[in-house]
């Protein structure tokens, strides 16, 4: 049954002109290739000016390079000097390095220092001073960073912001790319440290731990008289000004004297020298003196206490011998007045021989006549 076409509308027929269908497709070939060479051409030209664009910047770097006033920068006295002053900088920290060996001279016990007290007496002598200016513009940035800038909030933000992204990363990549990016950014084998590292870091660390109980032992029982002084005047000042001064404050203080404190005497050595031998010639001067007074006091007290002594001596003799105190003469006056007073009282030997007579002391013994029986 016929298709019926709805009124208004006309019925279309299929072409049956074989040339119509060929000119056609002949004509979107054309088209095609036509748009193909103009992608072609665009290519070429992007790709000659991108080369054009590259080759400019070469050749603009090229003419800065070789221009008069960069060789002039890069070969003039202003950088052969900072490359002096590189070099120099690198061979001191290397000396300074170089320091840490045992010191030949043993502590007051006989026992061998650690390699931290010859580096720490080249770093705060200044016998490198480009290394010391560092370590101590160094301390003092930390000090202040530690002060002003919250370093441990500031850790803990960059921590939780690097694990928040490497997080997001992971899971955006499974959702799109069936794997993380993380996980793809991981590596091979995680890093380790190595055991000799490890040891050697423990050694220098025990060797630091060392040098600090060694140093608070030799200040404590006085082995340098000078460095017990000094540091109990720095700890008395400390005390003072931890009232009324923060502990950053007091670090920094304690910084300056110890890097600085050195530094102004290696400049001015013989000047303190005159100032310190001065106060030797004062202190001892003086010393003598009060020595001197102490012991003419000392021989005046003795002398008193002789001349006491004697006296109550004698008095003591003179109360168990029965008299009275008087007018005391010397001891060996009382002594021979007591012997001829003994000798006195002592009786004669007799000169004649025995008789009838009745002997001293003894009563006549009477006679008496005999009754007759």
């Amino acid at each position: 049954m016929a298709d019926v076409v709805p009124q208004g509308q006309t019925q279309s027929y299929p072409s049956i002109d074989p040339t119509m269908n060929s000119n056609t497709a002949n004509g979107n070939a054309s088209g095609q290739a036509q748009d193909a060479a103009i992608s072609a051409k665009d290519s070429a030209v992007a790709g000659q000016t991108a080369h054009h664009v590259v080759a400019t910047a070469q050749s603009t770097m090229n003419s800065v390079q070789n221009s008069e006033a960069v060789q002039q920068l890069s070969s003039g006295p202003m950088a052969q000097n900072a490359k002096d002053q590189a070099a120099k900088t690198s061979s001191e920290f290397q000396n300074l390095a170089n320091a840490r060996a045992t010191p030949d001279q043993p502590a007051a016990t006989g026992q061998s220092l650690t390699h931290y007290h010859s580096m720490f007496y080249s770093l705060l002598s200044w016998e490198n001073p480009r290394a010391s200016a560092i370590a101590f513009a160094s301390t003092v940035i930390f000090i202040f960073m530690a002060r002003y800038l919250h370093i441990l909030r500031y850790a803990l933000k960059v921590s939780y912001i690097t694990l928040g992204v490497t997080a997001a990363l992971e899971v955006a990549g499974k959702l799109i790319f069936d794997s993380g990016l993380a996980s793809r950014m991981r590596p091979k084998k995680y890093y380790t440290i190595p055991r000799e590292s490890l040891e050697r870091s423990l050694e220098d660390v025990e060797q630091l731990l060392n040098f600090f109980v060694i140093e608070s032992q030799r200040v404590v029982f006085a082995e340098n008289v000078n460095v017990t002084i000094a540091v109990f005047f720095a700890a008395l000042l400390s005390y003072g000004l931890i009232k009324v001064v923060p502990l950053w404050g007091l670090s920094l203080i304690g910084t300056c004297v110890i890097y600085l404190g050195p530094l102004i005497y290696l400049q001015n050595r013989e000047t303190i020298d005159d100032i310190l031998d001065h106060g030797n010639k004062v202190i001892t001067s003086q010393a003598s003196q009060i020595r001197d007074l102490t012991a003419q006091h000392t021989a005046r007290a003795t002398d008193s206490v002789k001349s006491y002594a004697g006296e109550y001596s004698s008095k003591a003799s003179e109360y168990m011998g029965g008299r009275k105190p008087g007018n005391t003469p010397l001891k060996s006056e009382t002594l021979a007045s007591n012997a001829d007073a003994i000798k006195d009282s002592m009786p004669s030997v007799p000169t004649q021989s025995p008789s009838a007579t009745p002997s001293y002391g003894q009563a006549p013994i009477k006679e008496e006549p005999v009754a007759a029986q």
